[in-house]
């Protein structure tokens, strides 16, 4: 049995992020992955600014490798059902256009923590003062001895699942796929990420240019027909934007945790087992989880390295570490953060300003909807949830009486920020 002081489980970004803290304080870190690396990752790829900062901050340049073609994003397009749009420039600078295969497994080699790819993580026993991770290789069972273990494994985490078996059920689920067309004729300009504001299309439209291609996107409540959600998709592009592709030649999609940063509800892990990234929960408006994932992995190796100095429970100082990522991500989903701030790295009130009076009332109506739209959805699906009774887990009991579990925090409105 290898006995180390951290095990994380997942080779991705946030996973990189982690081991990069853990490693840089002298902690010996091994990272698991089921499959060979570099391996595949669906995923747009637009990364945002402070994604990229945290990047060049922590890793270095990024080698050719790790870029798709174009391999730079100027900014994003908000389209409107008012058939409003506006394109707005990322603030300083275009960002990179990860090809999630190389990218990841650039970050986690430059992270200097050790890698064993090809090893499934099948369970763990957290024993209070250590906790025993069971994996599998080429078939053959591998324990490891950790003093802590973070779940970076994303939306379908087995690591969450070994602490909190019906953690699944208790949140809504949704399903993301893309599809690759040849292109006929788009207008859609290929600087930027184009994002539709359209209940009617789905809870997340998208389409932008990849290696010579268009990818049309669109995420649903799981249980819709992708093939029937995406030709309307098609559809509409074709009428409203004159865009016209040839029959997709590929696809790909995978369930995704997208309302825990909708409605406020994460979940931090247990004892000495900490999750991170989008296993979590954090996911922005626009579906890019490649930045906060960086973030709150690097929160969760600091939070780690902290509790040692300190003597702390590992847990006590990540929520207290991560809380900042949390409103960070939440407020990206508020429309009147959207509307006068700048959540997206991207000048939405100079853009809405640049609008016609006409226009920007158009503009904010069809967010509002929007916004109202994908809450309601996630509220709904999590309303048909199991729950069983539990208390609050804020830090000082919710007032409200409700039954947060699994470390989540409380989605009582006047406890909103008040959970770590």
């Amino acid at each position: 049995m290898r006995s180390v002081d951290v095990i994380i489980v997942g080779a991705s970004l946030s996973a990189a992020a982690a081991a990069k803290r853990l490693v840089d304080a002298g902690l010996e870190t091994i990272v698991l992955e089921r499959k060979a690396l570099p391996r595949h990752k669906i995923c747009s790829g637009i990364l945002s600014p402070r994604g990229h900062r945290f990047l060049l901050e922590n890793f270095g340049p990024l080698p050719r490798e790790a870029l798709h073609e174009p391999t730079a994003c100027r900014g994003v397009t908000f389209h409107f059902p008012s058939m409003v749009s506006m394109s707005m420039d990322f603030l300083g600078g275009t960002t990179p256009h990860l090809h999630r295969k190389y990218s990841d497994h650039w970050a986690i080699k430059q992270s200097g923590a050790e890698i064993h790819d090809e090893t499934s993580f099948a369970g763990l026993t957290d024993n209070g003062d250590h906790v025993l991770v069971h994996a599998r290789k080429n078939g053959e069972p591998v324990e490891y001895r950790a003093r802590q273990v973070i779940g970076a494994d994303g939306p379908s985490s087995l690591v969450i699942r070994s602490i909190y078996p019906n953690y699944p059920k208790q949140i809504p689920w949704f399903f993301v796929g893309q599809k690759f067309h040849e292109i006929i004729d788009c207008p859609l300009d290929t600087e930027y990420f184009h994002f539709w504001f359209h209940p009617g299309l789905g809870h997340y439209t998208w389409s932008h240019a990849r290696d010579g291609r268009q990818i049309v996107g669109v995420g649903f409540k799981r249980g819709d027909n992708f093939a029937r959600k995406h030709a309307n998709v098609v559809n509409y592009l074709a009428d409203k934007h004159a865009v016209k592709l040839q029959p997709h030649a590929e696809d790909e999609g995978c369930a995704e945790n997208f309302g825990p940063s909708l409605i406020n509800r994460y979940v931090f892990g247990k004892g000495n087992v900490l999750i991170t990234g989008q296993a979590a929960g954090f996911l922005n408006m626009i579906g890019e989880g490649m930045s906060c994932a960086l973030h709150s992995g690097a929160i969760s190796g600091e939070a780690i390295v902290e509790a040692r100095l300190r003597n702390r429970p590992v847990q006590e100082m990540y929520r207290k570490m991560v809380a900042s990522e949390v409103l960070r991500c939440s407020d990206q989903w508020n429309p009147l953060k959207i509307a006068f701030d700048r959540p997206h790295e991207a000048d939405f009130p100079a853009a809405l300003m640049a609008l016609s009076w006409r226009d920007r009332a158009k503009v904010l109506r069809d967010m509002w909807r929007f916004v109202c739209s994908t809450r309601n959805s996630s509220g709904a699906a999590r309303s048909r949830a199991p729950r069983s009774s539990g208390r609050c887990s804020v830090a000082i009991p919710c007032r409200s009486g409700c039954s947060a579990q699994y470390g989540l925090a409380c989605t009582s409105t006047h406890r909103r920020f008040k959970a770590f």
